[in-house]
């Protein structure tokens, strides 16, 4: 399916790996203009052709900076992706609720939660003016959230709520808001060494490798795999084509079936 995309202009943030490294893959695989925003800027987003711009987004003036580098290589922005997240490393994040000092709570809410609201602000105006969408990339934690490290997972809950409040105001000036929510999705986030996989499984005195091996089936997913980045990108190019014209306000979980309510 021609998703017309090509001649778009997209901004993505948290763009040098996992999701959002396959997420510019695909955008730009349709033909979109995209610049992708992350603190470091690996060998394989530059491959991707897309404007690479390092930096942090966790910070009160990274995300403004990068919408305004976007506008200066675009002219113009027609999607904004809010991928960046994290506070889900392995060391510290397995101890539960009295385990999390403010500071994690601070530096986990601002990457998760604040760096979406800081660059929608910064790029509502060229959204309203090229009836634009921006699409929010949050988690199943957010419905589940004994499910990780609670910061994590709230803040995640925020960034869903974010997204249909949003919706709700700006949809009517043209701007769909939408939201995807995925579960256990094949990153570093379970696969690396130092990852919360890799504490998830230490912690239970079970080797990574078979902690991962049964993951999919511990946590309820159906189809008895892991959800593959690729997967996710290509919800993300439907949502932003005009195929999804009438879609506002949503939340997509692409979860392999692991919740299981209504």
């Amino acid at each position: 399916m021609d998703m017309r995309l090509t001649g778009k202009t997209a901004v993505v943030t948290g763009a040098s790996r996992g999701l959002g490294l396959a997420i510019v893959q695909a955008l730009t695989g349709e033909g979109m203009r995209v610049v992708a925003a992350a603190r470091t800027i690996s060998p394989e987003l530059k491959e991707t052709g897309a404007v690479a711009v390092a930096a942090d987004l966790s910070t009160a003036h990274g995300p403004a900076e990068v919408i305004d580098r976007a506008l200066a290589e675009l002219g113009g922005i027609d999607l904004l992706v809010n991928n960046v997240g994290g506070g889900d490393g392995g060391e510290g994040q397995t101890g539960g609720f009295l385990g999390f000092a403010d500071d994690q709570w601070r530096q986990t809410y601002d990457l998760n939660f604040l760096s979406a609201v800081r660059a929608t602000r910064a790029a509502l105006r060229t959204l309203i003016g090229r009836r634009g969408a921006v699409i929010n990339i949050s988690s199943i934690g957010a419905r589940l959230p004994h499910s990780g490290p609670m910061p994590y997972t709230t803040a995640k809950a925020a960034l869903t709520a974010f997204g249909k409040a949003l919706s709700e105001e700006f949809g009517p000036q043209g701007v769909r808001v939408n939201t995807i929510s995925p579960g256990l999705v094949r990153t570093s986030m379970w696969e690396g060494p130092g990852s919360y996989g890799a504490a998830v499984a230490a912690a239970h005195g079970v080797e990574h490798e078979r902690f991962l091996a049964g993951l999919p089936s511990a946590a309820g997913v159906t189809t008895g795999r892991f959800i593959e980045p690729e997967e996710v990108a290509a919800l993300v190019t439907w949502l932003a084509s005009p195929h999804a014209g009438s879609v506002s306000g949503a939340d997509y979980v692409i979860d392999g079936g692991a919740i299981k309510t209504v």
